[in-house]
C-alpha cells in the first residue's frame, strides 16, 4: 500500500512539471513574438514616402475654393421688351467700343414712343387752353371790375344828390335810404363777382399744374423710352471680349433680361468661398494664395460678401499679377488664406503622416530603422509642416501614414 501512495505522488507531480514548463514555453513564444511585433516591423523603401526636415519660412493657411473671374465684365440686358432679330458677333469675338453685339425688333417699342409722344402733346395743348382760359378770366373780371366801379361811382354821386335834395326841401328821408341801398347792393356785387372770379382762377391754376405734373411725368417716360430705343441698339461700352450672346433668334426678351457678356481678359479676380465655419478668420487685407497646377499667386483679400449661401460665404481676392498667363476665365483654383506666419524654423513637407494634431508620433529614417519620436506640432499649411522639438536640420521623415504600425517602436526599412 506505501509503494501504491508514492507511485501516485510521483506520477502528479510528474504531471504538474510538465504543465509548468508547457506554460513557459507558451508565455516565452508569446513574448518573442510581442518582442519582435514592437521591435521588428519592416517595411520595404517602396512603400513610404519621406522627406528632410529644412528651414525656413511658413506660413499657416486654411482651404478655400476659388474661380477665376474678368476685373471687369459688362453685362448687357435688354432695356426693352422685344424679340432678337440678328446675333452680329459669336462669343468668343473681340469687341471694339461701339459695335454691335446684335440687333432686337424694336417695333412695339417704337409704336409705345409715338403713342405717348402723341398724348404728351394733347396734354401740352390742354394747358395751352387752360392758360387761355385763365387769360380770358382776368380779362373779364377787369373789365366787370370797371363796370361795377363806374355803377358804383353813379349810386354814390345819387346818395349825394338825395341829401342835398332833403335840404333844400326837394327830398325825402327815404330817398336817401333808397339810394344808399343800391349803392350798398352794388358793392356787394362786385365783392362776389370779384370772389368768383378768383376761385375760379385758383381752381383752374391747380388744375393747370396737375396736368403739367402729369405732362412732365410723360415727358420722362417719354425720355426714358427714347434712351431705352437708343440702347437697344446693344453696343458695348468698352474694348473686350464677348464671353456670351443669346443667339435664339426670334425668342421675345423681357426688360432686364441677359443678353450678352463682354469682359476684360486684361486682367483677372478670384472669387473664392469658404466654409461658414472659418468666417471669424476672414478678414478683409489678409494675403491668399492661388494654386493652379503646380503654380503660386498671391493675392489679397479684397472684399468679403455679407450674406451666407449654403454654407459659405463668398469673398474677392485681387491677385497681385492680375494679367498671370494662367488665368482663363471661370478656371477653378484652390485658394490658401494664410492666418498666421513663422520664419526661419524646422519644417518638413507636409504628408498622409501628418494628422492635424498639436501633438503626435513621427518615424525618423536613419540607417535602414525608422525610429517612433513624439514631436510637437506648430504651424501647417498645403506644403510643410512645422516641426518644434525633437528633430534637427537634415533627419529624414517618413511622411506616409503608418497606423498600422502604432504600436512599434521602431520598424526596419529594407531597400
Amino acid at each position: 500500500m506505501d509503494r501504491n501512495i508514492e507511485q501516485q505522488v510521483l506520477s502528479g507531480k510528474k504531471r504538474k512539471t510538465t504543465l509548468y514548463v508547457l506554460l513557459g514555453v507558451i508565455l516565452m513564444v508569446a513574448v518573442i513574438f510581442v518582442i519582435r511585433y514592437s521591435l521588428g516591423s519592416t517595411l520595404h523603401q517602396s512603400e513610404i514616402t519621406t522627406a528632410i526636415v529644412s528651414r525656413g519660412n511658413i506660413e499657416n493657411t486654411i482651404n478655400a475654393s476659388g474661380e477665376v473671374l474678368p476685373e471687369f465684365e459688362e453685362v448687357i440686358s435688354s432695356p426693352i421688351a422685344a424679340s432678337v432679330q440678328k446675333v452680329l458677333l459669336d462669343a468668343g469675338s473681340r469687341i471694339a467700343v461701339g459695335q454691335s453685339i446684335l440687333m432686337l425688333d424694336k417695333s412695339a417699342a417704337q409704336m409705345e414712343y409715338e403713342k405717348l409722344k402723341f398724348q404728351l402733346e394733347s396734354k401740352q395743348n390742354y394747358i395751352r387752353k387752360i392758360k387761355l382760359d385763365l387769360d380770358k378770366s382776368f380779362y373779364d373780371i377787369k373789365s366787370n371790375n370797371n363796370i361795377k366801379q363806374l355803377r358804383i361811382n353813379s349810386l354814390k354821386a345819387s346818395v349825394e344828390n338825395a341829401k342835398r335834395l332833403l335840404k333844400a326841401g326837394g327830398g325825402t328821408r327815404e330817398d336817401i335810404e333808397q339810394a344808399e341801398l343800391n349803392l350798398k347792393v352794388a358793392q356787394l356785387e362786385k365783392q362776389q363777382l370779384e370772389n368768383e372770379i378768383s376761385s375760379k382762377q385758383q381752381s383752374m391754376r391747380l388744375q393747370m399744374k396737375e396736368v403739367e405734373l402729369a405732362a412732365s411725368i410723360q415727358q420722362n417716360d417719354l425720355d426714358l423710352l427714347s434712351r431705352k430705343l437708343k440702347q437697344a441698339n446693344i453696343q458695348a461700352s468698352r474694348n473686350g471680349v464677348v464671353t456670351w450672346v443669346n443667339k435664339n433668334i426670334g425668342a421675345t426678351v423681357q426688360p432686364g433680361e441677359v443678353l450678352a457678356r463682354i469682359a476684360d481678359l486684361s486682367g483677372f479676380k478670384v472669387k473664392g468661398t469658404i466654409s461658414d465655419h472659418n468666417i471669424d478668420l476672414l478678414k478683409t487685407g489678409m494675403t491668399a494664395i492661388i494654386r493652379i497646377g503646380e503654380t503660386q499667386v498671391r493675392g489679397k483679400v479684397v472684399n468679403i460678401y455679407p450674406s451666407v449661401q449654403n454654407a459659405t460665404v463668398s469673398f474677392d481676392i485681387k491677385p497681385d499679377s492680375s494679367s498671370n498667363k494662367l488665368f482663363r476665365p471661370n478656371l477653378k483654383a484652390d485658394v490658401f488664406l494664410v492666418t498666421d506666419q513663422h520664419e526661419q524654423v524646422l519644417r518638413v513637407n507636409n504628408g498622409p503622416a501628418f494628422q492635424g494634431t498639436p501633438s503626435q508620433y513621427i518615424y525618423v529614417l536613419k540607417d535602414g530603422i525608422a525610429r517612433r519620436k513624439l514631436v510637437q506640432i506648430g504651424l501647417s499649411n498645403f506644403d510643410y509642416v512645422e516641426l518644434k522639438d525633437q528633430l534637427k536640420e537634415g533627419d529624414v521623415i517618413i511622411t506616409s501614414d503608418l497606423k498600422e504600425f502604432k504600436n512599434s517602436s521602431q520598424i526596419n526599412i529594407k531597400k
